[in-house]
């Protein structure tokens, strides 16, 4: 699912060296976090959300195809 993620944002985002997802297990759940450059925020999260809620339900479709359960968070920029 990671993969997936990574896969989706770098082929979205100028600078494909700055993507980081973090994966963090918690029981049955996994919970994605998402970071990318300040600048490409808009190209992953898109206009009203609509980028990073395609990758939600991209990420929901894996998962449930595995019997788990995920989320996705896209983080600001540190």
């Amino acid at each position: 699912m990671k993969e997936l993620i990574e896969y989706i944002a770098r082929s979205l985002v100028e600078d494909p060296t700055q993507v980081q997802v973090h994966q963090e297990r918690i029981g049955g759940r996994v919970h994605l976090e998402l970071r990318v450059a300040k600048e490409d925020m808009g190209r992953v999260i898109g206009k009203s959300g609509r980028v990073a809620n395609a990758m939600r339900v991209l990420l929901r479709v894996a998962s449930a195809q595995e019997g788990k359960q995920a989320t996705l968070d896209v983080a600001d920029p540190r």
